[in-house]
């Protein structure tokens, strides 16, 4: 699988620390930055990377990362087709994927430690959305409410 990761300057530590992570456990890894943690960067730019990098089918799903992960999320979640939740557990990261079709992870890199992200990280990449109907059903609703409706 092919995953997408981004942070600004605060989730830099830990973003780096996954990329090598994940690329040991045989994902493909995109990388978009930020690549230090002692420039500033904005979240909305590495959510929107991610975001867009996902949409385009450049990767099948994203992670980024700032100080708590509600700024991620909040602008990740902005970009229609973009499923973006805060998951600092394993369970809510595989059931966000399984019920829910999250495709991009935000996680709060100063919430957070490197053993969490990595069982976190895997949860979510590994857990496959559920063909059931109810969670189809509910899936669609979300859909109409992004269309305004």
């Amino acid at each position: 699988m092919k995953v997408v990761i981004a942070s600004d300057h605060a989730g830099y530590p830990l973003k780096y620390h996954l990329v090598q992570f994940l690329r040991k456990n045989g994902y493909e890894v995109l990388d978009l930055g930020v690549d230090n943690a002692d420039t500033p960067a904005d979240y909305p730019d590495s959510a929107q990377a991610v975001g867009q990098a996902v949409l385009s089918g450049e990767a099948e799903r994203g992670i980024v990362l700032c100080g708590s992960g509600i700024g991620a999320c909040i602008a990740a979640n902005k970009l229609k087709g973009i499923y973006a939740s805060i998951a600092h557990d394993t369970y809510s990261a595989a059931q966000g994927v399984e019920h829910d079709r999250m495709n991009v992870l935000c996680l709060g890199a100063r919430v957070i430690g490197q053993n969490v992200a990595e069982s976190v990280a895997l949860a979510f990449l590994k857990a496959q959305v559920s063909d059931e109907e109810r969670h189809a059903r509910r899936f669609g609703k979300v859909q109409k409410m992004e269309d305004g409706y």
